[in-house]
């Protein structure tokens, strides 16, 4: 009985000693270029330009002193202490701060500092990131085709692709547009007016053209 309890203690002495030295060898491998340093937690200061990065293990951590931050996080620089933050969306894996991502995971879009599984409207799809085209100039002011003589009207622009697509990514990202106010308040010159009641002519026979009109004066009489 004296023997076995004796080799117990013998065996746990032994594992004792292993895994300090371990401990220590750790220690020493992630403590070389800290400016202070723990046993229990490894780096806790690191110098100047470099970046305080703390790995946990459930509710423990260890701290390494690194010169750029791994993926998934952003280097905040700080007055006494550079650390290495954690970016705010699992699905980034580089950001410039908390909740501005700079590169998504693999199977990802990244647009204006946010990652999608498909490019929002009016953007296409280009390696890694959504891209998006200019503005086309605002048409011109008008209401129902007409450009005068009434107080108001519409104008459309549309953001054009940069580039050429094909059919099929043209349905799946069709161009955005967008349209505003404008004020048009100018009267119609002669032809300008003849041609206007031309086209409401023309409307007119075509919201009629399943009736038969035998006097055309009926036609006349609405435009």
């Amino acid at each position: 009985m004296h023997l076995r309890l004796r080799a117990l203690l013998s065996l746990l002495h032994c594992v004792f000693i292993a895994t300090a030295r371990r401990a220590a060898k750790d220690n020493v491998q992630d403590c070389w270029n800290c400016l202070e340093c723990s046993v229990e937690n490894g780096c806790v200061r690191c110098p100047e330009k470099l970046f305080l990065f703390l790995q946990r293990w459930g509710i423990t951590h260890r701290g390494s002193c690194l010169h750029s931050c791994p993926a998934g996080h952003f280097g905040q620089r700080g007055k006494d202490v550079n650390r290495c933050m954690k970016c705010k969306g699992p699905e980034c894996d580089r950001c410039f701060n908390k909740d501005f991502c700079t590169k998504c995971k693999r199977g990802l879009l990244l647009f204006k500092g946010r990652c999608f599984s498909s490019c929002p409207e009016g953007t296409v799809p280009h390696l890694t990131d959504c891209i998006e085209g200019n503005w086309s100039q605002w048409s011109p002011c008008q209401r129902n085709g007409l450009s005068c003589g009434v107080k108001w009207g519409w104008q459309i622009r549309t953001r054009l692709l940069p580039w050429k697509v094909s059919e099929e990514s043209a349905l799946l990202h069709p161009p955005q547009s967008e349209r505003k106010r404008c004020r048009i308040n100018k009267r119609c010159s002669r032809d300008m007016r003849k041609h206007e009641r031309r086209q409401k002519a023309q409307k007119l026979l075509k919201h009629v053209k399943n009736r038969t009109v035998t006097d055309p004066s009926e036609v006349a009489g609405r435009i």
